[in-house]
């Protein structure tokens, strides 16, 4: 599904304004309020506001700053809710950087698609029927069928972590998260909100998580959630110019998350992550700019719960990221798309500056950037019937249709347009697609990732 975030701003006057070589120094605190609304055919409008708060103290370490608060609250029409409170503070203990957050996710339809990517099918003409009765005619039988794909989640997320010298670029990290998971299917009453009747979703049909669950492919034990409590060590190699907005330098990772029992966690686990990024200056002066990014996420044996694989691993000031599918992670492929134990990622980008200019006493820049993003499953959950003997049939029609025995690389292409101010309050206009979408139809690929999406979000990937 495609989802459009729009987030208003007065950018036009921007390109009007008189470029300049010389950068302003910002000094003290800056403050980056952005109204926000979006939609989602399910989940309804959403509306709500960010805020950045950015202290740069004497302007010693511009465009790197001293401190940075975000804090973020949008609601959906149809319940969904996202509350989120970050702070990321590089001075307040000598030598030591020192983040945390808290963030509650009331997710209401949660993409879920199934494990192992392409072992798992996505009726894409399904949805393509019942996307198009919404104007054509009123068959219930054609029912709106994305529901088929989502569950209810409600997430709570808490951490701190901490990041100190070895040396000025490698540093060792150690922080705690704490997750709380809720998992479930969807709520009818909720999803079918203001449908006509010949799009309603029934309840004779059951969802994709409903089915999982019948099939024994989710079991009881790890089914409804429950909580994740974690140690997280590493280590890091920063060589970056500036964080926001770098052009040169490597910035590269290496995490071990251990999620005992003793420490409170329902279903233990323990996983790893490994992260290269790297910035290449093509032209000097911020002008142009290549970058990539590899990342490997991995479990230690064959046992973690469901609910944990989407993520990519993050230490820091930011949270992990969530939906391997979507902004943070790999564009223009359907949310949560790609889920298994273990699972490789890459992002290739070419970063284009072709303006600066000063404008209010701020820095802005204007942007360009061309991108590939690809993602796969290396190690997938076991797939094999689990449920009662009614539900083998279903089971069987199901794994009959999966494109994929294994799962080969989910590859997108886009591009994308960034206001960037002060290098680090940054604004991305994108859009990506598959390239499954290109291919014939008669390929069973075809769209199994989706038809692309468009993106107004905040930042770069990395």
């Amino acid at each position: 599904m495609k989802r459009i975030v729009l987030i208003s701003l007065a950018l036009c006057a921007c390109l009007t304004a008189r470029a300049q070589k010389s950068e302003i120094v910002k000094t003290g605190y800056n403050f980056g309020p952005c109204p926000a609304v979006a939609f989602d055919a399910d989940k309804g409008f959403q509306y709500g506001a960010l805020l950045n708060i950015y202290n740069y103290g004497d302007g010693s370490a511009y465009p790197n700053y001293n401190s940075k608060t975000y804090i973020e609250a949008s609601f959906f029409t149809k319940g969904s809710q996202l509350f989120q409170l970050q702070y990321d503070n590089k001075s307040l203990i000598p030598g030591v950087r020192w983040s945390s957050a808290m963030s509650t996710n009331i997710d209401k339809a949660m993409d879920f698609y199934g494990f192992n990517g392409y072992e798992s099918w996505v009726n894409q003409d399904r949805l393509a029927i019942g996307k198009a009765n919404k104007k054509g005619p009123q068959d219930a039988a054609q029912y709106l069928y994305t529901p088929y794909y989502r569950a209810n989640r409600v997430q709570f997320l808490a951490k701190t972590d901490f990041i100190g010298d070895i040396t000025s670029k490698f540093k060792w990290e150690a922080g705690y998260h704490f997750f709380w998971f809720k998992e479930g299917a969807i709520d009818r009453d909720n999803i079918n909100k203001g449908k006509p009747a010949y799009n309603v979703y029934p309840d004779s049909e059951p969802t994709l998580f409903e089915n999982y669950r019948r099939w024994g492919l989710i079991s009881d034990d790890e089914a409804d959630g429950g909580i994740v409590s974690s140690i997280r060590l590493g280590l890091l190699y920063d060589s970056r110019d500036k964080e926001g907005a770098p052009t040169r330098g490597i910035w590269a990772e290496g995490h071990l998350s251990a999620a005992p029992k003793w420490l409170g966690t329902k279903n233990p686990f323990a996983r790893y992550s490994l992260t290269l990024r790297q910035y290449f200056p093509v032209v000097s002066n911020d002008i142009l700019t290549f970058a990539y990014r590899l990342n490997y996420e991995g479990t230690i044996g064959d046992n973690a719960p469901y609910y944990v694989l989407p993520y990519i691993t993050v230490m820091g000031e930011n949270c992990d990221k969530d939906g391997m599918g979507g902004y943070r992670t790999v564009r223009g492929i359907l949310r949560d798309r790609v889920m298994g134990l273990d699972m490789a990622t890459y992002t290739a980008e070419l970063r284009w500056r072709f303006t600066s200019f000063k404008m209010g006493n701020q820095n802005i820049a204007l942007g360009l950037s061309g991108f590939s993003d690809g993602t796969m499953v290396t190690k997938g959950r076991d797939m094999s019937f689990k449920g009662n003997a009614e539900a083998s049939a279903s089971y069987r029609e199901y794994m009959s249709r999966q494109p994929k025995q294994k799962d080969v690389p989910h590859i997108t292409v886009g591009a994308g347009f960034r206001f960037i101010m002060n290098e680090n309050f940054i604004i991305a206009f994108e859009y990506g697609t598959p390239t499954t979408h290109f291919l014939p139809k008669t390929n069973p690929l075809y769209n199994q990732d989706g038809t692309g999406a468009f993106y107004i979000n905040t930042g770069f990937l990395f």
